[in-house]
């Protein structure tokens, strides 16, 4: 506000008025030299942000490029998790069965052996028995760790997977630079 004052009180003092007289006022040469800086800096600007643009349309293409490429990984991988995932189902099951089918074994041989101690001494048969409990506490224990193994294994949660699948494509990408 305080400039406009200040030019007002110029304009009014006969300090400041337009000459209209083209020749005096130079205005054919600053328009000439104003239409020249708009040419050639129009040329320049232009070369130089259509260079510009190329660039910045090959980096978005080699982006979309790596982001396709990471998607059909991402796919194969989610594939290949689905089909470990069904391996997986089926051992447990498969496992189930076996320790089943050995937990009944263990019983029966464990039944007819005490059947056939139980006409020997008394000293014969704690010692039959005995070996039959450690036998079957193996097989549980073994049975027990193979179970909580696979439970591990099923346990790896999505979020664990994809960070495993993330590390795994920046290593390929670390290993496609060299």
């Amino acid at each position: 506000m305080r400039i406009f004052n200040l030019l007002t009180d110029l304009y009014l003092s006969n300090g400041i008025h337009f000459n209209f007289n083209f020749l005096e006022a130079n205005v054919l040469n600053i328009l000439l030299l104003l239409f020249g800086l708009i040419y050639v800096l129009k040329q320049f600007l232009g070369s130089i942000l259509s260079l510009r643009q190329e660039k910045v349309l090959f980096a978005i293409n080699e982006s979309e490029e790596r982001l396709a490429q990471a998607n059909m990984r991402l796919n194969e991988a989610k594939k290949q998790l689905n089909q470990t995932q069904i391996v997986i189902e089926q051992i447990v099951k498969e496992a189930e069965i076996t320790a089943e089918r050995i937990r009944q074994s263990i019983l029966e041989q464990g039944k007819t052996e005490i059947e056939r101690l139980a006409s020997s001494s008394k000293a014969s048969i704690k010692y039959a028995e005995n070996q039959v409990k450690k036998q079957i506490q193996q097989q549980i224990t073994a049975l027990a760790i193979n179970k909580v193994t696979m439970q591990l294994q099923n346990e790896i949660t999505p979020i664990i997977h994809t960070k495993i699948i993330d590390k795994n494509i920046m290593q390929l990408e670390d290993n496609m630079k060299i």
